[in-house]
């Protein structure tokens, strides 16, 4: 392995994830963040580029000069909407990190930077690693797709809050809109049979039935349920989101087809009511194996580092399940906890980001060498 002339700084790291998550970054307005980063790395001497994703935003993206590309270090730079637009920004509490995008994934793209930097900044200035900061990952995942339309890597770690544990599995995901369309009255004249929001209930029971009875393995999360304003009326439509999560190896075409029977059945059993289903977004998950060059360096510094190798599924899908199904193999990997994204005071360990930070820089001199 390669000898560092430089390590971590925790002082700059511990800023850097300060600065990010003092600048709120929802999915598509994500460019204070970027403008933010840009100035960062190029004021640090490495040679970041703007990849365009649209009118407004773009990825950052950091290739060494005259280098075989082996590997990516990707986090996303967006957010959810904060649960609280007054108090949303960085918080400390002793060890404990607090702020929107503290676990998902700002401090995982911060350890990524001072990892990357550290290496660049002991004189290792053409290595087989790219760093990609990408945007749109909590909706559509449109920088990491195009991410792939112009780069080609075959690894790629991508910093998921997996509490330091190495994810070299994904699990795949259904994204499911229902829509019931029915006739609007007067409420005094309601019938159970022409009443959309009736329909949905019906519907929704039926797929909860199925994923308890038929498919356990799954998680399914009914996500939004909308209707008509309609005041003293009966509503003439329903709509609901659901999320569903299945295991890496799990039929998910067979299962897709058999929700779309449920709501084909659903159809015949009232066909007063329209109901309609759409899979908005299908994506398959993967299971890597336990070999290979990337998994064996990574083998190499846990046990360096002293850390136990306990491999698992991430959980929920992610730009893995995208840049997987483009060819890249992906292993999720970062500090904080899935637990605590997206919750309101999302939170994660300072040490544990800090270790997240020695690991990738590890990684990256095994590489070299």
């Amino acid at each position: 392995m390669a000898e560092l002339n430089s390590t971590i700084n925790p002082k700059r790291l511990r800023r850097l994830i300060r600065g990010l998550l003092d600048i709120y970054s929802p999915t598509g307005k994500e460019e204070e963040v970027l403008t933010y980063l840009h100035r960062y790395l190029k004021k640090r001497g490495l040679p970041v580029i703007r990849q365009d994703v649209d009118d407004s935003r773009y990825n950052l993206v950091v290739m060494p000069p005259e280098s075989d590309i082996k590997i990516a270090l990707i986090g996303h730079v967006d957010t959810v909407a904060a649960y609280d637009l007054d108090n949303y920004g960085y918080e400390q509490q002793e060890d404990k990190i607090i702020g929107l995008g503290a676990a998902d994934m700002k401090s995982g793209c911060a350890a990524m930077v001072e990892a990357y930097l550290s290496v660049w900044e002991a004189g290792v200035q053409q290595f087989p690693v790219a760093l990609a900061l990408v945007v749109g990952e909590e909706e559509e995942g449109d920088g990491a797709e195009r991410l792939v339309e112009e780069y080609h890597f075959p690894w790629a770690i991508i910093a998921e809050p997996t509490d330091l544990r190495p994810n070299l599995s994904c699990y795949g995901y259904i994204e499911i809109q229902l829509i019931a369309q029915g006739k609007r009255m007067h409420a005094s004249l309601a019938n159970r049979d022409l009443n959309p929001i009736e329909s949905m209930l019906k519907l929704l029971l039926h797929i909860s039935h199925y994923m308890v009875n038929h498919r356990p393995e799954g998680v399914y999360n009914i996500r939004n349920l909308l209707s008509t304003q309609s005041g003293f009326a009966v509503p003439d439509w329903c709509e609901a989101w659901l999320d569903v999560h299945l295991p890496p190896n799990a039929p998910i075409g067979d299962i897709s087809f058999e929700l779309e029977e449920i709501v084909e059945q659903t159809r015949k059993e009232n066909p007063l009511v329209n109901a309609t289903i759409r899979l908005a977004t299908i994506e398959a998950g993967y299971e890597l194996p336990e070999k290979g060059s990337v998994v064996e360096a990574l083998q190499a510094v846990y046990s360096r580092h002293s850390l136990p190798w306990e491999v698992q599924p991430f959980p929920s899908h992610s730009d893995a399940n995208l840049l997987w199904a483009s060819g890249v193999k992906p292993i999720l990997l970062g500090p904080g906890q899935l637990e605590q994204a997206h919750a309101p005071e999302e939170s994660v360990s300072f040490q544990q980001v800090k270790k997240a930070a020695e690991l990738y820089q590890d990684l990256l001199m095994t590489l070299v060498s």
